[in-house]
C-alpha cells in the first residue's frame, strides 16, 4: 500500500452564517484506502465531502486534494480529477447510459457542443459500462433506468478520467434491497479491479457499507468522534454514542448491520 497521501486535512474549522459546521477536523486519507464517512443527521458529512471534493474552501486549516493545497489551486480543474458520485445528478436531455458515461470525459452534466469523444474514450465509456454491469443497458435512455441502473452509471461516469480518488454521496439513496446489493457488489469489484484507487463514502447506514471498506471517520456535531482502521471505529461503544442511541454492532462475512441494543434480551 502506497503512503502517498490522496486528501489531507489539518484542524479543519467551517462557519456557515456564524454557526461551526466543522471544528478541529483533521484527517488523512492515502492511496488504496477505503474511507466510511459516518454520522448522524447535521454531523457535517456533507460539509466535509463538499470540501474533499474541492467545493468549499475552509474557514480556518488546511485541506489539500490530491497533493494541492485549497486556496492555492483552481477548484474547477481540480475537480476534474476527481471522481465524484452524487445520486441527485439527473442530465436535463434523455441521454443514454454510454452518453452519461462519457460526460465524465468533459466532467459536465450534458454533452459539450461541437465536442466529439475520441476513440480511445469511447472505448473507455464502454470498458466502463462493462466493468459497472450495464453492458445490456448501453443504449437504455436516462428516464427508464431504475435507480440501481443510474447509480451504476453514475460510478462508471466519475470514472471516465481515471481519477486516482473516488468520492460516493450516499450512492445507495433511494435503492431497493436488491439495487443496493448489486451496486454493493460493483463497488467492491471496483476496488479490486484499481487498486491503487482511494475512495470515500458517505452513507447513514451501516449496511451499506462495501465489504472492501479499510477506515472510517465517525462525525458527531461537526467534530471527529473517532477515526482509523474500520474495526477499530465502526464497534457498539462508537457508533451508540455518536448516535446517541444504544445499539448492537454485527460483522458478517464482511458486511456490518446494526441492531437496537434491547434486541439482545429478546
Amino acid at each position: 500500500m502506497s503512503d502517498f497521501p490522496m486528501l489531507r486535512v489539518d484542524a479543519v474549522d467551517f462557519v456557515r452564517d456564524g454557526n461551526a459546521l466543522l471544528q478541529g477536523v483533521s484527517l488523512t486519507v492515502r492511496s488504496s484506502e477505503h474511507w466510511a464517512l459516518l454520522g448522524p443527521n447535521g454531523a457535517g458529512k456533507t460539509t466535509l465531502l463538499r470540501m474533499l471534493g474541492a467545493f468549499e474552501h475552509p474557514t480556518r486549516g488546511t485541506v489539500e486534494v490530491l497533493g494541492n493545497r485549497l486556496g492555492r489551486v483552481d477548484m474547477r480543474e481540480l475537480r476534474t480529477a476527481i471522481g465524484h458520485v452524487d445520486p441527485r445528478h439527473t442530465p436535463r436531455s434523455p441521454l443514454t447510459v454510454h452518453e452519461v458515461v462519457l460526460t465524465g470525459a468533459t466532467n459536465t452534466a450534458e454533452p459539450v457542443p461541437r465536442w466529439r469523444p475520441s476513440a480511445e474514450q469511447r472505448a473507455r465509456a464502454a470498458e466502463l459500462v462493462d466493468l459497472l454491469g450495464l453492458a445490456h443497458r448501453r443504449d437504455a435512455p436516462w428516464p427508464i433506468l431504475s435507480q440501481g441502473e443510474r447509480g451504476r452509471a453514475l460510478i462508471a461516469r466519475a470514472l471516465m478520467p481515471s481519477p486516482r480518488l473516488l468520492l460516493l454521496d450516499e450512492p445507495a439513496t433511494g435503492l431497493d434491497l436488491a439495487g443496493r446489493e448489486q451496486l454493493l457488489e460493483r463497488v467492491d469489484a471496483l476496488q479490486r479491479a484499481h487498486p491503487d484507487l482511494a475512495s470515500v463514502l458517505v452513507t447513514h447506514h451501516l449496511e451499506e457499507l462495501p465489504p472492501g471498506t479499510t477506515h472510517a471517520v465517525l462525525l458527531r456535531a461537526g467534530r471527529i468522534h473517532t477515526a482509523g482502521p474500520v474495526d477499530e471505529v465502526i464497534t457498539t461503544e462508537h457508533i451508540g454514542a455518536a448516535f446517541d442511541h444504544p445499539v448492537r454492532i454485527v460483522r458478517e462475512d464482511g458486511r456490518w448491520s446494526v441492531r437496537a441494543a434491547q434486541a439482545a434480551h429478546r
